[in-house]
């Protein structure tokens, strides 16, 4: 018989942010206190698979080299043969931040700065592509705008060797667009079409987060998957953009380009290996389709505060280093020199979407930021549209595990009744990253992630993704159009459900 908790146990007695090494403890519960607020009964082994940060990462009962352990029996000095470092694999790892925060270069050899100091110095034509919570992130930090940082670190990256620094908010734009098609082409399926697709095409869910992706794929099972927006993340969409598109312009081939990102959290480095990432080199070769002719969207993720540790590790002044002009080729500057995006910073899904859905499929033309009534807590809101005293659109911001955990249960009983839901696995979203740069004052987190938000507020002009003259070129010279194959073909991805069984499990290890 299957142990049960106790009843008293509910999701919302856990915090739902952790700060890389933070430790995990309920609400309330205090180390070493005599009366804990939670039941007695609760014990770690009945939590599933949820891994706290530092915590390893080994299944229950796994031990490594357990044939012939070579242990001394002296009561002075017990002596133990230390094992190799267990490497985990995208298809193993529950993205519980556990151990990529504090050992990513063990769990994954290719996205480290190690990594990313080989490829410079080997004189790999290196590209970065920086996300704009990264960039407020580091802004911060130095206490500088968000424009200066990125100048700034162009010439730092630039003086290292690198090629080129983007911005990950155009390849966000034309994510935006892809998702807005396919919304419209689901609402129209769910309230026209009568058959057994349908039935899964509404709520839309957003994809950008690698952390609710593992989850989905490794715990919901194939009942949420047809739910999830088909578009790849920003992340993967600048790669597609320049191992595809880009590289051609600038003269080089796939293979020639070592893609970096660089990114708030440390799941993306887990997205970036997903073999759904990787394309094969066109060749006219005969027997030409084995490993080496694979090429990775993305090849190597550092995030945030890693960027740190190597402008700490080149030990140079960063506030005095010259502003370099950016490279403007895939990067949201306009004529002026303001950078430019859209609202949000988890990269606007909701807001985006819902204002086309409305002027598309209702002819309502929404202006400004969108009125969000706050639901449950400021982590869930919603915004709905009513035409003639009906509600026609709904969608919500969801961030954070609770509060996902919650909508993904209604979802599951038939009682979700959004058309959208923009799901980030962190609280207070993608700007509370687990990669982000922890506050150095006694300031919290949430009021960090208010300065990063009004950071990007009044430093980054509101722009309409549809009127990027960058995005506009890529359908103009290579997509075609919003929503086309040619279009889904590049910028489309599929999910899977992961097998759930102990065989599999140990096999994977």
């Amino acid at each position: 018989m299957s142990k049960k908790l106790s009843a008293r146990l509910q999701v919302g007695y856990f915090d739902d942010h952790i700060a890389p090494c933070q430790p995990c403890h309920p609400k309330g519960f205090q180390a070493n206190a005599t009366k804990p607020k939670l039941s007695v009964r609760l014990q770690v082994e009945y939590l599933n698979d949820y891994i706290a940060p530092c915590q390893p990462c080994h299944p229950k009962g796994f031990q490594v080299n357990v044939t012939k352990p070579k242990v001394s029996i002296a009561k002075e000095q017990v002596q133990t043969v230390q094992s190799e470092p267990l490497k985990i694999s995208s298809r193993t790892c529950v993205a519980c931040s556990g151990c990529e925060t504090s050992k990513e270069s063990v769990s994954l050899p290719k996205q480290s700065l190690d990594e990313f100091l080989s490829s410079v110095n080997k004189g790999n034509n290196v590209i970065v592509s920086l996300s704009p919570q990264s960039r407020a992130s580091l802004a911060v930090h130095f206490g500088i705008s968000p424009l200066q940082l990125f100048k700034k670190l162009t010439t730092f990256f630039k003086s290292m060797g690198v090629k080129a620094i983007f911005d990950t908010s155009c390849g966000r734009d034309l994510t935006l667009v892809e998702s807005c098609m396919e919304f419209i082409t689901r609402y129209r399926q769910k309230h026209f079409v009568n058959d057994e697709r349908s039935k899964s095409s509404l709520p839309m869910i957003a994809s950008a987060c690698p952390g609710w992706i593992s989850h989905a794929e490794k715990e919901l099972g194939s009942y949420d998957l047809p739910h999830i927006s088909a578009v790849k993340s920003p992340q993967q969409t600048m790669g597609t953009i320049i191992k595809n598109y880009l590289c051609r312009d600038m003269g080089l081939r796939p293979e020639e380009v070592y893609h970096i990102t660089v990114m708030p959290c440390y799941e993306k480095k887990l997205e970036a290996v997903r073999d759904d990432f990787v394309f094969q080199l066109e060749t006219h070769d005969e027997g030409c389709g084995s490993a080496a002719n694979m090429i990775s969207e993305v090849d190597s993720v550092l995030t945030t505060e890693e960027v740190l540790e190597l402008i700490q590790l080149k030990d140079v002044d960063f506030k005095s280093i010259e502003e370099s002009p950016l490279d403007r080729l895939l990067t949201n500057i306009n004529e002026e020199g303001y950078l430019f995006g859209v609202r949000g910073g988890s990269g606007g899904y909701a807001e985006t979407v819902f204002c086309y859905a409305a002027r598309t499929l209702f002819g309502r033309q929404i202006v400004g930021p969108l009125n969000f009534t706050t639901i449950r807590n400021s982590d869930f809101q919603e915004v709905a549209l009513e035409v003639e005293g009906k509600t026609v659109l709904r969608f919500a911001l969801c961030y954070g595990f609770s509060n996902m955990t919650n909508v993904v249960r209604k979802l599951k009983t038939g009682k979700c009744d959004y058309h959208f839901l923009e799901i980030m696995k962190c609280s207070s979203g993608c700007l509370n990253g687990n990669g982000q740069i922890i506050a150095q004052t006694k300031q919290s987190p949430k009021a960090l992630c208010q300065l990063l938000e009004a950071l990007n507020r009044e430093n980054v002009w509101e722009a309409d993704p549809f009127n990027n003259p960058i995005v506009r070129g890529l359908y103009d010279k290579w997509l075609e159009q919003p929503g086309s194959e040619k279009a889904k073909r590049f910028m489309h991805t599929q999910y899977h459900p992961v097998e759930k069984n102990i065989s599999s499990q140990l096999h994977n290890w």
